[in-house]
């Protein structure tokens, strides 16, 4: 069963993205110009109740994923493909540095056609491109049986920085995504 859509004012779009420990994605997403919420979940997995211990034994099938609500009209889900594909290694096959497991898989699980398209165009211009040295296994598919992380993890990076994972894989990933994307970001950032 696929849970609804996180409630969206009408203009809004969303986007989830799987790019292994869901922390760095969600606190980079959430810093960009036209992101409204970005939250840390689990999809695609056939567990009905996923919580963090289940989908981190790798028996619930669930990605570790951040869905973005977003405006359009500021920024485009091309340009959160980009930031998608920036701040991890699309070519590991269910791994992010040390973290290994099928929770940590790298994933576009698209709301709709179009993301579909322009997911698949997108991996197809990288390739393409010669931009990563081992081809891209990036999964394409329909967002499935979406689930909200627990409380303890929306904002994690923001509200523990000296956490030793946030220290030394998250913040070095976040000061290249701020030089990277610089003009995409909102002015607090």
């Amino acid at each position: 069963m696929t849970t609804s859509p996180l409630p969206s004012p009408p203009g809004l779009a969303e986007a989830t993205f799987g790019a292994g420990c869901f922390w760095c994605l969600e606190a980079a997403m959430n810093q960009l110009q036209g992101v409204v919420l970005a939250e840390s979940g689990y999809c695609n997995g056939q567990h009905p109740q996923p919580d963090y211990e289940s989908v981190c034994s790798g028996r619930t099938g669930h990605a570790e994923v951040v869905r973005v609500r977003y405006d359009p009209q500021s920024i485009s889900y091309r340009q959160l493909l980009e930031v998608f594909f920036a701040l991890h290694d699309p070519t590991t096959l269910n791994r992010q540095g040390h973290d290994v497991g099928t929770q940590y898989r790298s994933g576009i699980y698209t709301h709709n056609d179009e993301q579909a398209a322009q997911a698949r165009a997108v991996i197809a211009e990288l390739t393409a491109q010669g931009a990563h040295e081992a081809p891209i296994v990036t999964e394409v598919l329909p967002i499935d049986n979406y689930h909200p992380a627990e409380a303890y993890h929306q904002g994690y990076v923001g509200r523990n920085p000296f956490q030793g994972y946030c220290a030394v894989v998250v913040r070095p990933k976040l000061a290249k995504f701020h030089q990277t994307f610089t003009q995409l970001l909102k002015p607090s950032a």
